[in-house]
């Protein structure tokens, strides 16, 4: 029990420096823009460039690394992350920054996808969910704890020194996580087997609907900020403090969701959908009353996250013997969900229908609910829905 735990703080502790990466540069523009003479619009390009990596980078390494064994991958990737890092932090030009954010990238949905699998293999398979969601919380404190902290960094010292600071946390998770991964052979799966299992009907229409039910909650949640400012009345101190509202909302709302994945599958991955639906739909309509803001951002962040451990489940409960490549690109599917969510989003807030975001993040959500139903049966216990299918032990 003592060397599981210890695994999963590892993982964990090292999907925190990652998570806080892909998101830290977007407080740091202004920096990056001055510093490096180029234009906001274009220095937030560096945002675009490293989700891209990510969507694309991730099934690549999975495809590149599949026979690797998993405790010198995960090292591997943390190195190429750290190296990443570094190369921003050391950037003379832009061109440079761009290059070490995806070489930063190329590393992220690949150990993510490994750091999920890898510790779904230390639980009975009773706690996968709970697993799933441990190792996922990095991500959630991420941006509860570690963007903020990351940003204010940059403008005290630079924006330079918060990516120094990665480098120097990626080198201590390398430590770390050298001291307490088990040891793993290399799978026994062959590269085929990984790319049948991505091409099954049942796992790509589980990484659509990744894809397009976190859509629904980046069509509000990118530009929430103007929604409550503008529209609610509240002021940016107090929209500060609502998102760190939401970012609790939504670690409680991860580790729920995945004791509930648990047990009940199916209905955790539909009950969070037609939860994200509904508050979704309320948004604009409790955004012009404070109280009710509140509660609405409440909500959606506590559901927000949660998509997360039933969604990587019903990977799992499809993807047989050869998860790695699945899991990543289903990584990859929340990263390009929330370019597309923000896409709409914005399109909607360019017509000037700011408030009205959360009709069209609704109607997604609902389409990710509708294609549950084409992945999953109608039993929602676990027993059922992954127990038979439980990844070998060989992944």
């Amino acid at each position: 029990m003592r060397k599981s735990f210890a695994t999963l703080a590892a993982l964990c502790a090292s999907v925190f420096v990652v998570g806080t990466s892909e998101y830290l540069i977007g407080g740091l523009l202004p920096q990056v823009g001055s510093d490096l003479k180029v234009s906001e619009s274009t220095a937030g390009q560096a945002v675009t460039a490293y989700a891209l990596g990510v969507v694309v980078g991730g099934p690549v390494m999975a495809v590149l690394t599949a026979r690797l064994p998993r405790k010198g991958l995960a090292l591997g990737l943390m190195l190429l992350f750290a190296v990443g890092s570094a190369i921003c932090a050391l950037a003379p030009s832009y061109e440079l920054l761009l290059v070490g954010r995806v070489v930063s990238s190329f590393s992220h949905a690949a150990f993510l996808a490994l750091a999920l699998v890898m510790a779904t293999r230390v639980v009975p398979a009773e706690k996968t969910g709970t697993a799933i969601a441990t190792v996922a919380s990095g991500f959630t404190v991420a941006t509860l704890l570690g963007v903020p902290l990351g940003a204010l960094l940059g403008e005290r010292a630079g924006w330079r020194a918060p990516f120094a600071v990665l480098t120097v946390l990626a080198v201590a998770g390398i430590a770390l996580l050298a001291a307490v991964l088990p040891k793993q052979p290399a799978p026994a799966t062959r590269l085929r087997d990984e790319i049948r299992v991505v091409t099954r009907r049942p796992v790509l229409l589980a990484i659509a609907t990744t894809a397009v039910g976190f859509s629904g909650v980046a069509t509000v949640y990118t530009y929430i900020a103007p929604l409550l400012t503008r529209i609610s009345g509240f002021s940016p101190a107090a929209v500060s403090g609502l998102l760190l509202t939401y970012g609790a909302g939504s670690f409680l709302g991860n580790l729920l969701a995945g004791r509930l994945t648990d047990r009940y599958l199916s209905a955790t991955v539909r009950g969070v959908f037609g939860g994200l639906a509904g508050v979704l739909l309320l948004i604009p309509f409790a955004v012009v009353w404070q109280p009710g803001a509140v509660a609405a951002v409440l909500v959606l962040g506590l559901l927000a996250t949660a998509t997360i451990a039933p969604l990587q489940g019903l990977i799992l409960r499809h993807a047989g013997s050869a998860p790695t490549l699945a899991v990543s690109a289903n990584v990859g599917a929340f990263n390009l969900g929330a370019a597309a969510g923000s896409v709409i989003g914005g399109a909607i807030v360019a017509a000037g229908a700011l408030r009205w975001t959360g009709l069209a993040g609704a109607g997604l959500s609902l389409l990710g609910l509708a294609l549950t139903y084409a992945v999953l049966p109608r039993s929602s216990r676990v027993a059922h829905d992954a127990g038979a299918d439980r990844p070998a032990a060989a992944a």
